[in-house]
């Protein structure tokens, strides 16, 4: 069964959550329900050509086109009337959030958990994830061994064109970052198995004219931060940062 978005509407302030590459929205469902709970109205989208049975169904989009979903996201709220809004973004997602904030789309604060910001290559298992990602999945649709390795070639060839775009992406974001203004969230997990966790300081120090960085260290945690052992210090670490917020304006 396809995994769809998912929209929990309750207050008049509204959040968005990006998910992580080659995963789905239900990265951001516990974070979105405690959310919920605090009176926010929240919007987790899904990115285009994910939460498909078809691993490759992600290779044939490209991060414009997640910058785009996010784009979309952010005016399906205005039209329902919410003009208050933070968006945050789990490892790519927090790439799309931040870019969200770069090209000055109307939002309010933003924020990032384990997103690799700066050397999108450097010391990252996002390749080797993925790859085994597919295997799996190729084996759950009951393909065989042989057919499996005859399709590798040409998924390593459109991974490696994808990583290489994303990776474009980041660096023409990164000379970029010192104008974020906003309010800013950045959380990291210590034991992260799939980006360098000290990208997340570098990334912070970048954010020279941000009213407000607030940075999380979860020392427990693994890369899917929302769904690991802190994710209940996330959460209220999120719900702390939004009640800084400057909602209506004053």
């Amino acid at each position: 069964m396809a995994i769809k978005s998912f929209f929990f509407e309750n207050g008049p302030q509204a959040v968005v959550l990006m998910h992580a590459y080659s995963s789905t929205p239900n990265d951001m469902r516990m974070l979105g329900r405690a959310l919920e709970k605090e009176n926010y109205t929240v919007y987790a989208p899904l990115f285009r050509g994910h939460g498909t049975t078809e691993p490759e169904d992600i290779l044939a989009a490209s991060p414009m086109d997640w910058v785009e979903d996010a784009k979309e996201a952010i005016q399906f709220l205005r039209e329902k009337g919410y003009q208050e809004i933070a968006i945050f973004g789990l490892s790519l997602g927090g790439v799309i959030a931040t870019k969200i904030l770069l090209d000055k789309e109307p939002v309010l604060a933003g924020g990032t958990f384990c997103s690799p910001m700066i050397d999108f290559h450097k010391g990252s298992n996002v390749r080797e994830e993925f790859l085994t990602f597919v295997r799996t999945m190729k084996k759950k649709a009951g393909y065989s061994e042989i057919e499996i390795n005859n399709l590798m070639p040409e998924v390593v060839r459109k991974l490696d064109s994808q990583l290489n775009e994303i990776s474009a992406l980041t660096q023409s974001m990164e000379t970029h970052y010192s104008e974020i203004n906003q309010p800013f969230f950045i959380a990291q997990a210590g034991q992260d198995e799939m980006i360098d966790p000290q990208v997340a300081i570098a990334f912070k120090e970048r954010l020279t004219q941000a009213a407000v960085v607030d940075f999380h260290w979860y020392e427990n945690s693994k890369h899917a931060v929302t769904v690991g052992v802190d994710r209940k210090a996330l959460q209220e670490d999120v719900s702390n940062f939004l009640k800084q917020l400057d909602w209506n304006g004053g």
